[in-house]
């Protein structure tokens, strides 16, 4: 997936003024984080379970060649193959050879953020292949043209009269009287269409959630069956997954599932956890005949022994960007990239460089919220600061945050001039607030006073307070 726009800033000014993508962002708030809470709550022992889940992958982390290795070697001994993969490059090329050795004519798609990362829809159809999106909201997105929006919920920016609108465009065999007021009847038309897609299919591609170094296993955690239909009815099954995503044993990741599902979508467990290892046996009644891994570096071994070698933790269930207030405002295509979100705004800049994905760390108020739920305790904010300390060094942010921040170092170096500039700043926010506690405009506030108040100060400064309190110490 090629970068959309460089400029978070103009995607966001687009995404504020889309009224059918606000109405729609109403739905992320509003449903995962209650659901998120409700289930949480339900499980004494979750606190614990991210402290296990965190340090299996650390320990998985701190070993990954063994690990990936040993997985390979099992992989080998089901009867599969494992295709390593530098660069997306080298990702794209093992899976069209894989898909040309047996004269491929359609191919469907279980949902995988990998396949977004390396381009591979355009790379297939450039060879002449049809490919089918198989997640009803990755199907969805594929007939308007886009690319997800989130990492879980991909057409998450789309309301239901769209996606109606959609169907009747594209679906023009069906009977135009037909009704689609209901979600139900949208299912049922997608699900009738992919069907056929299915039978005729001659490789099925899905990611994993998980690859098992014990036995060689593959796991993909979905709330729909098509990621089982993709991978057992052609008889090439192709899977896609980053080095990352390993994990040593079964007993590992069923911790793990504990708290990726509720972290997630709110629930106890996703309706599929499909294991898949190696290709049909003898004396299997399905499955395929072929069984290939591509294992995709595209970066991430350079993350290790590194401050971002934590966010490899990650296990992409986009509770992040559920909680974020900014990904709440401009929804996940103003990231400009594949992954959106807080965790987006640390793995950009990692897989494609500052240069490229700098500006994403400062989409972040830094309140924290992307921290205190995510399963793996990923300390994302620390790493977004990491980032703007890099792309502060080479120069790449705005000129006038360098200055704005050489001006604030001038100034909180010399403390009472730097109390006596801050008084002088809160009087003059209260005048200019007309006591009503928030402004509506200041001058280089624009960008926040368009869209909300600018709240004035109210009483007396920090340094106020505590000179006040250190004299009624000494009284």
């Amino acid at each position: 997936m090629e970068i959309t726009s460089p400029s978070f800033k103009d995607n966001a000014r687009q995404a504020m003024a889309d009224a059918d993508l606000q109405r729609a962002l109403g739905n992320v708030e509003k449903g995962f984080i209650e659901k998120r809470a409700k289930v949480v709550a339900k499980l004494p022992e979750f606190e614990d379970l991210r402290d296990s889940a965190r340090d299996i992958k650390n320990h998985t982390l701190a070993h990954l060649d063994l690990y990936l290795e040993h997985y390979e070697k099992k992989v080998t001994e089901a009867g599969g193959k494992v295709h390593w993969a530098a660069d997306a490059e080298e990702a794209r090329k093992a899976i069209l050879d894989i898909c040309k050795s047996v004269g491929a004519k359609r191919v469907t798609k279980g949902k995988s953020m990998i396949s977004e990362e390396i381009a591979l829809n355009a790379a297939m159809e450039a060879s002449g292949m049809e490919v089918v999106e198989t997640d009803l909201g990755e199907y969805i997105i594929q007939l308007r043209g886009e690319h997800p929006s989130h990492i879980i919920a991909p057409a998450v920016h789309v309301n239901k009269d769209q996606v109606e609108a959609d169907f009747r465009r594209v679906h023009s065999q069906l009977p135009p009287e037909r009704n689609l007021d209901a979600p139900e009847s949208l299912l049922a038309e997608a699900r009738g269409i992919l069907r056929e897609k299915f039978l005729s299919a001659d490789v099925g591609i899905t990611g994993a959630n998980f690859l098992i170094a014990e036995t060689g296993t593959s796991i993909i955690v979905t709330n729909e069956g098509n990621g089982d239909l993709t991978q057992i009815l052609p008889r090439i099954h192709i899977v896609i997954a980053s080095l990352e995503k390993i994990v040593p044993t079964l007993e590992d990741v069923s911790q793990i599932l504990r708290v990726l599902a509720r972290s997630a979508t709110g629930q106890e467990f996703s309706v599929y956890t499909t294991l898949s290892t190696g290709p049909k046996r003898a004396e299997d009644p399905d499955g395929p005949e072929e069984y290939h891994v591509v294992l995709l570096d595209n970066g991430r071994s350079s993350m290790i022994g590194t401050e971002f070698q934590d966010m490899l933790r990650c296990i992409r269930c986009g509770a992040c960007m559920n909680h974020c207030p900014v990904y709440h405002a401009v929804g996940g295509h103003a990231y400009g990239w594949v992954y959106p979100g807080p965790m987006g705004s640390v793995l950009t800049p990692s897989l494609i460089g500052v240069e490229k994905g700098g500006q994403l760390p400062n989409a972040s108020t830094f309140c924290g919220r992307c921290e205190s739920v995510c399963p793996m305790r990923i300390p994302l904010p620390k790493m977004m600061r990491h980032w703007r300390e890099r792309e502060f060094e080479r120069h790449l942010s705005p000129s006038a945050v360098r200055w704005g921040l050489g001006a604030w170092a001038y100034a909180a170096k010399r403390p009472k001039f730097y109390q006596l500039v801050t008084r002088i700043g809160a009087l003059a926010l209260n005048l200019a607030s007309r006591n009503k506690g928030a402004l509506r405009w200041w001058p280089l506030a624009g960008g926040w006073t368009k869209y909300r108040d600018l709240p004035a100060p109210q009483g007396k400064t920090f340094q106020q307070m505590w000179a006040d309190k250190q004299k009624g110490a000494r009284s």
